[in-house]
């Protein structure tokens, strides 16, 4: 199928939609690259190789690889950390590379499930707080004047405090560029090339009004020629090893959100190991050709959607497109003031920040461990390197799974109603003597529920022959060291008192490890009944065997 929509001829909406892409192109991208200190031109290209080259290995055919903000500061902020210039072609071409050969590593390894561990709160937490970091790294651009602080949070505090040191011209410039974009959002037919309106009728409206404010031209010379291939700064290797992983995670976090955004028009599902094999691809071959490192783009795939996109190859297209515009149209492009890629840029943060807003409220209306973690995780994106924060978000992603995990795993009785049915029931706090005590594991052999499930268990207490058939069915193949020491612990109370632990549901694997660590040993031949027939089949049968025990006992008096 895969095949199939890779080889169907464009369509007319297919052409005109990467055109639209590939203009939307210049703004957003000149304007990311100059948020994080790059030269704009980076940005330009950075929709040029990674789109072609995404666009046509991705399983998810709709996706457009290009710079993101997020990806621009992240990168940002790995090089000034490893003590690089930002503005060496080498050194971006280096990262690049790099972070594409991650990519490629983790989606070989089929490690694209990893993403399904970022928690949602951590992603708003992380999200909003890149959308700040947006904001206050064009502040200067908007207004003239540079704010002061350690930290985003207290920059933006400080721009806000200084009203009178704002420049009335260039913030003027700023404003009315909002003030277009948003009427031109306003009118349907206009709202997916809004900033392209606004860069353009302010660009001209500056140009004919000859208002002095800071260009492009000022900051870096457009080339009216194709990107050219960049050879990386190979020594730098080690320096960026890190950093590299740090971009790598930022770009694929943000590209697993559009699979299930943008499905496949055909129906087909997507892959995202396949998806993350493409960004390697595409970050490969565009950190070669003048690149910054690239992702999956939710923002500039909605335009290509909105626009009309129907295959893979509108994708493509915009690639082109924007190689097409900028050969033909560098020196107008030179000509865009400063202050009007600021006011796109606070444009695109806002927009970020207020379509969070519903995450937002979710998430503190969900759970105070989620709201904690989301917090955090912002606090860290405005105030510590991002490839910190990207840390950071991992380690809460981990924390917040096993606190969740753990608060979920308990034990279930299970007694027969008046149909002989299986249904649940409170668990007994003792075992009675003589008597099949049956209880469901509900978990995942976490080894942080464990204290959970410990304190739950029925006492043995002073109960004769008590037998305890505990239900394993559904139980991971790799459980829990902790989780084996704790039933063979069990196991040893219910023999001291003369009664015994037998367990139902248990595959294979999980029968290899009770093997392997003796347990199996400890509970006997008949203790263990494997997962196999109807899904109430084994504990039918452990039940059966419990029984037959008991009452063996009870003859030999």
């Amino acid at each position: 199928m895969e095949h199939d929509q890779l080889m169907r001829r464009p369509t007319g909406s297919d052409v005109s939609a990467g055109l639209v892409t590939g203009l939307f192109s210049i703004p957003e991208g000149m304007a990311y690259a100059a948020i994080a200190g790059f030269s704009p031109v980076a940005g330009l290209f950075s929709g040029v190789v990674p789109a072609i080259v995404g666009s046509l290995t991705a399983r998810t055919v709709l996706m457009v690889t290009t710079l993101t903000s997020a990806i621009a500061l992240t990168s940002q902020s790995v090089l000034s950390s490893a003590g690089l210039d930002p503005a060496d072609a080498g050194n971006v071409a280096l990262l690049a590379v790099m972070t594409g050969l991650v990519m490629a590593l983790m989606g070989a390894l089929r490690l694209g499930a990893v993403m399904s561990f970022v928690s949602n709160a951590v992603m708003t937490g992380f999200s909003t707080g890149i959308a700040l970091q947006i904001i206050t790294g064009v502040l200067e651009d908007s207004t003239g004047y540079q704010p002061q602080g350690h930290n985003k949070l207290v920059r933006l505090g400080d721009w806000l405090l200084h009203l009178g040191s704002w420049q009335l011209t260039t913030t003027l410039v700023a404003a009315a560029t909002v003030v277009v974009w948003a009427l031109a959002h306003a009118v349907r037919r206009l709202e997916t090339v809004a900033l392209l309106v606004a860069m353009v009728a302010v660009t001209l409206a500056v140009g004919l009004l000859g208002t002095d404010v800071e260009l492009v031209k000022g900051i870096a010379e457009i080339p009216a020629s194709l990107p050219h291939l960049t050879v990386p700064d190979w020594p730098a290797f080690p320096a960026l090893l890190g950093g590299a992983v740090s971009v790598a995670l930022v770009a694929l976090a943000q590209a697993a959100g559009i699979a299930p955004t943008v499905p496949n028009p055909d129906g087909s599902r997507g892959d995202m190991n396949r998806d993350f094999l493409a960004q390697g691809a595409a970050n490969i071959a565009g950190g070669l050709f003048q690149s910054l490192p690239a992702g999956g783009s939710l923002s500039r795939t909605g335009v290509a959607v909105s626009a009309g996109s129907r295959t893979r190859w509108a994708g493509v297209f915009s690639g082109l497109w924007l190689a097409v515009i900028v050969l033909a149209c560098a020196p107008l492009a030179e000509r865009i003031p400063m202050p009007v890629i600021g006011g796109l840029i606070l444009v695109v943060g806002g927009e970020l920040i207020w379509g969070r807003r519903h995450d937002v409220a979710l998430v503190w209306r969900t759970s105070k461990l989620s709201a904690a973690a989301m917090v955090v995780t912002f606090l860290g994106t405005t105030q510590l390197p991002l490839q910190q924060a990207v840390i950071l978000s991992a380690v809460l992603s981990l924390l917040l799974y096993c606190a969740q995990a753990a608060r979920q795993a308990r034990l279930v009785a299970l007694v027969r109603d008046e149909e002989r049915q299986w249904t649940p029931a409170p668990v007994p706090e003792r075992l009675a003597s003589g008597t099949v005590t049956v209880l469901r594991y509900e978990g995942v052999s976490l080894f942080a529920e464990l204290p959970r499930i410990d304190e739950h268990w029925p006492a043995v207490g002073d109960a004769h022959r008590p037998v305890l058939v505990l239900s394993l069915r559904g139980l991971p193949d790799v459980p829990s060291s902790g989780m084996i020491k704790l039933l063979r612990r069990r196991a040893a109370e219910l023999g001291d008192a003369g009664g015994r632990l037998m367990l139902a549901g248990v595959d294979p694997h999980l029968l290899r490890i009770l093997r392997d660590t003796g347990l199996a040993d400890t509970l006997g031949d008949d203790g263990i009944v494997a997962a196999d027939g109807p899904i109430m089949a084994p504990l039918e049968r452990a039940v059966a065997r419990a029984g037959r025990w008991l009452a063996d006992r009870d003859d030999r008096g």
